[in-house]
């Protein structure tokens, strides 16, 4: 595939100079010390299991310990927190809630609990009043340190976040708003510092509608936010981050809003929006200073987003803006809720930020629809403000898009994922779990939602786990431990991309091998997961003459459902089964069955394969119809890369089915014979 903006090739500024960029880090102990009471109950209570609230030290102490371990800190200017002065936090919040963050922690546990439970998504204790003035003052550090030119940019490893914090009231996690005190600072406590227009970039995965009603109507703060918006039912939800909230008076035009209409947003789109809608204005606009609400929970992984942002499209996203302000940027933590992708997001933009290390990579994947139509309606709504909106995108530009429901997997065409970094096999994906996600909070759209979602998906699950299937592998799952990345999560090597892995992490109670009279080949061309070269597939009809090998796993119908759905389709949270019940019931006579919310995958087709003690024996492949394409050249036949093949024999080596001589001739055989 190739687009304009889209297959770059994109490096550095400065990635050649010998002089190190001089870029600011700060992190404080002391900001650990604020956290959710509740999550000591099983302390008190052992009877009282709960998962940790997302928002927690650790989020901060994980960006830390990675910087430290791979040697990022060590290159920076390391700083300590710095509490903030009252009279800064007075800049944009009411001296109401000035009173209520700094006597906070000196109350009582009940009070606080009653004082918490009148907010949104909101906690305190003894240590939230110390922390607050720590996050807050700790951004004005830093940023008046780049202002002044004694540091050419910087991160502030911040908590609690402060893009939902409003001018009288802490909400979603954040008590006081930090990016919005830094750029007040900036702008009225120190004009000799000339900094007289701000860029505020908040790619936090929520609309930042704290800072938006804080610069509402003050033309020097051009505010960003690209966020999911879902109709208005995304938190914080209402209609503050829908692209027509441009501003008002003479700050109309200054408030940007880009908002997603749903999930899964990932590279390609952020990436779009940032050649499409941001860079122009931005170069229009000239900032002195470029503030970034840093949240990274938009990030592939993530509990609480659902969106599927890569260390490498954070990398590039920023590094598209240091032609801006000399390369004037504050980085500041908002949200981000998974600790391996956090940590990793953090690191990909601090080695941007030193410039010593090019930002160099491929994307293939285009935009989806909805992300075209969301920028058109922004250039339209602000074309009047800004002449370079004001053009039409070329059709060339707008026509190269992914339908929603998007191809991802390691035998699939799963080019929407271009994800370089590993991710933990702990992933928590069980997101019903999780304690007050954003995606539940109560929003005016009516209670009970997402808690019936919730409750059919967990029905389903519930059920299906108790049944138990042979999965018959005949590619690069014949091999154990490449098998269990869809499981577990995580990858194997020579993988190019990690799997989410299966809601149910159990290993297969038993694992068999078998012969089948099914023709084994090769075909497509390009997979994200293992790059160039073919991937294997099963002929759906049996011959006699043929004689294929396939590794048997015996798993849950619920862990074949979110195998199935890997191999074929981005949309891991599945509301409803693929493959249920009637469908096994009805496949024995059927012999295969097409999944058809996944029908654009590679591997849609779930064959029956008969019986092993009186357990149903499933594959997933190509159609016939696919064959036929195939037979025809309309689509490709293709030979496997070194790596793919190698994962193929060392499965059947490890197998104890073949000798290393006799599985390699084996592949070459499946891949020089003509269908």
């Amino acid at each position: 595939m190739a687009s304009d903006g889209f297959n770059d090739q994109y490096s550095s500024m400065a990635s050649d100079s010998s002089e190190r960029r001089r870029v600011g880090l700060i992190y404080d102990e002391r900001m650990c010390l604020h956290s959710d009471p509740n999550d000591l109950l099983p302390l008190v209570k052992p009877d009282k299991v709960r998962k940790p609230h997302p928002e927690c030290p650790d989020r901060i102490r994980a960006i830390w310990n990675k910087l430290h371990s791979s040697g990022i800190a060590q290159r920076c200017v390391v700083m300590e927190g710095k509490e903030v002065e009252d009279k800064h936090i007075e800049l944009v919040h009411t001296k109401k809630h000035i009173n209520l963050i700094k006597n906070v922690s000196s109350m009582t546990n009940l009070r606080r609990e009653e004082l918490a439970n009148k907010y949104s998504s909101i906690y305190f204790n003894e240590g939230s009043t110390e922390a607050a003035y720590l996050a807050a003052g700790s951004v004005i550090e830093v940023a008046e340190k780049v202002a002044e030119g004694e540091l050419d940019s910087a991160f502030a490893i911040v908590r609690p976040p402060g893009h939902h914090a409003e001018e009288n009231q802490p909400m979603g996690f954040c008590l006081c708003n930090n990016v919005a005190i830094a750029t007040r600072y900036l702008l009225d406590s120190r004009p000799d510092l000339g900094i007289k227009k701000i860029l505020i970039v908040d790619w936090d995965v929520h609309h930042g509608n704290g800072t938006q009603k804080m610069f509402w109507k003050d033309p020097r703060v051009l505010f960003f936010s690209v966020h999911r918006y879902d109709s208005g039912t995304f938190y914080p939800g209402g209609d503050d981050g829908s692209h027509v909230m441009t501003g008002d008076g003479p700050g109309k035009g200054y408030n940007i809003n880009v908002p997603w209409e749903h999930d899964r947003c990932g590279d390609a789109d952020y990436l779009a929006v940032w050649d499409h809608l941001l860079i122009p204005v931005a170069k229009e606009f000239g900032p002195d200073i470029i503030l970034i609400s840093a949240g990274f929970d938009a990030a592939i992984g993530d509990p609480l987003g659902g969106c599927r942002v890569s260390p490498y499209g954070y990398a590039v996203m920023l590094n598209k803006l240091l032609v801006f302000a000399r390369g004037k940027i504050v980085m500041a933590l908002e949200g981000g809720y998974n600790l391996d992708s956090i940590a990793n997001s953090v690191q990909a933009c601090i080695e941007v930020l030193l410039q010593q290390k090019s930002v160099i990579g491929t994307l293939e994947a285009y935009p989806f629809e909805s992300t075209w139509r969301v920028i058109q309606a922004v250039r339209k709504e602000l074309s009047s403000f800004w002449k370079t909106l004001a053009e039409r995108l070329p059709e060339k530009v707008t026509s190269m898009r992914t339908p929603f429901i998007q191809v991802v997997s390691s035998d699939s065409e799963d080019e929407y994922d271009n994800f370089p970094n590993r991710v933990s096999q702990d992933l928590e994906k069980d997101i019903d779990n999780v304690i007050q996600p954003f995606s539940d909070l109560k929003v005016n759209d009516g209670p009970g939602i997402t808690s019936q979602a919730s409750i059919i998906s967990h029905t389903w699950r519930a059920e299906l786990s108790k049944i138990d299937i042979w999965y018959a592998a005949f590619g690069s799952n014949m091999k154990l431990s490449r098998f269990l990345c869809y499981i577990a999560g995580g990858q194997v090597e020579s993988m190019r991309k990690p799997c989410i892995g299966s809601l149910d992490k159990s290993k297969p109670k038993e694992i068999k091998w078998e012969t089948f009279p099914h023709r084994l080949f090769f075909a497509r061309e390009h997979t994200a997961t293992w790059g160039p070269g073919g991937v294997a597939f099963l002929h759906p009809e049996c011959n006699s003459d043929e004689k294929a090998y396939l590794c048997l796993y015996r798993i849950t119908l619920e862990q074949f459902n979110d195998v199935l759905c890997q191999e074929n389709s981005s949309s891991f949270d599945m509301k409803y089964p693929l493959f249920d019940m009637a469908d096994l019931q009805s496949i024995e006579n059927r012999k295969s069955f097409s999944a058809e919310a996944v029908k654009n995958g590679w591997y849609h087709n779930v064959l029956y394969l008969g019986k092993e003690n009186g357990i149903p024996i499933l594959t997933m492949t190509c159609q016939l119809s696919d064959v036929d394409n195939f037979k025809s050249g309309k689509a490709s036949m293709c030979k496997p890369s070194k790596e793919y093949a190698n994962t193929l024999i060392r499965g059947l080596v490890e197998g104890k089915q073949l000798t290393e001589e006799e599985a390699t001739s084996y592949i070459q055989q499946a891949t020089n014979r003509p269908l």
